[in-house]
């Protein structure tokens, strides 16, 4: 079975190398479709771990990512399924849940504003964008329970590549993220089209990278968690950590423990 998953893998990374390389996209893609098919979740961190390891950028992955998405909708609630209120992936499944929300609102927020002229103290838009940007701000704390207590376990079972790309996107949302609030909260002082020009760049940013980023831990990191660790009494321990980190304002009540 290993050399099996040795041999697929090593064709993987071979097809993401012609992927990056620009060869003839629809044929190296349906290559890619057809190896995704037949492999798992660890099959594919592996394939994206050995290529960082011999010197692909993080950031070239990406093409992998996103043709491992459009094969991969409709399995998140098959993942769900097999977890309960309280696990530490249903939670943070369900946290993306909320995230996503958040998103959806910039995006229509976003729209409306760069559509005005100026700058309307009267209008519920401005206290909105505020609102939206405390809460992706706020979803530090997930964050940080992916970063000190799922990431490193599949770290310690040597599944390094993807938890690095994960670790990368949070650095490179956390400052976009600061930035949104520090607009929302300043825009009555501001240029108005500086702001907006600013505005929309940002949340442009943020919504194409963090829905990314969602559906990469969705549909790739946490299936590989749940395939890699199968100790119900590991489990159970992270979750005390997580207990102990804390959770996001809109952490769903039935996602957490009773009490917390």
């Amino acid at each position: 079975m290993a050399d099996v998953r040795g041999v697929r893998t090593e064709r993987l990374k071979e097809v993401l190398e012609r992927i990056n390389r620009g060869e003839n996209p629809e044929k190296v893609r349906k290559e890619a479709k057809d190896l995704i098919e037949n492999i798992d979740a660890v099959e594919l961190s592996l394939a994206e771990q050995k290529l960082i390891e011999e010197g692909t950028r993080p950031e070239e992955l990406r093409g992998l990512c996103t043709i491992h998405m459009e094969m991969l909708k409709g399995e998140l609630e098959k993942l769900k399924a097999k977890v309960s209120p309280g696990h530490v992936l249903h939670t943070l499944i369900s946290e993306h849940d909320e995230i996503l929300k958040f998103l959806d609102m910039l995006e229509d927020l976003n729209f409306r504003i760069q559509k005005m002229e100026r700058f309307d103290a009267k209008s519920p838009d401005f206290p909105k964008l505020a609102h939206v940007a405390k809460h992706l701000v706020e979803a530090e704390l997930h964050h940080r329970r992916e970063e000190d207590v799922l990431f490193p376990e599949l770290e310690k079972r040597g599944i390094t590549g993807p938890p690095r790309i994960m670790r990368m996107e949070h650095y490179e949302l956390r400052g976009k993220k600061k930035r949104l609030l520090e607009l929302a909260n300043a825009v009555s002082t501001m240029n108005f089209e500086e702001f907006k020009k600013e505005l929309d760049e940002v949340a442009k940013f943020i919504i194409f990278n963090l829905r990314d980023h969602i559906f990469k831990e969705n549909y790739i990191l946490y299936p590989t968690a749940l395939e890699s660790l199968k100790d119900e009494a590991l489990w159970e321990n992270m979750r005390k950590t997580c207990d102990e980190i804390g959770y996001c304002c809109f952490t769903p009540k039935e996602a957490r423990q009773p009490g917390l």
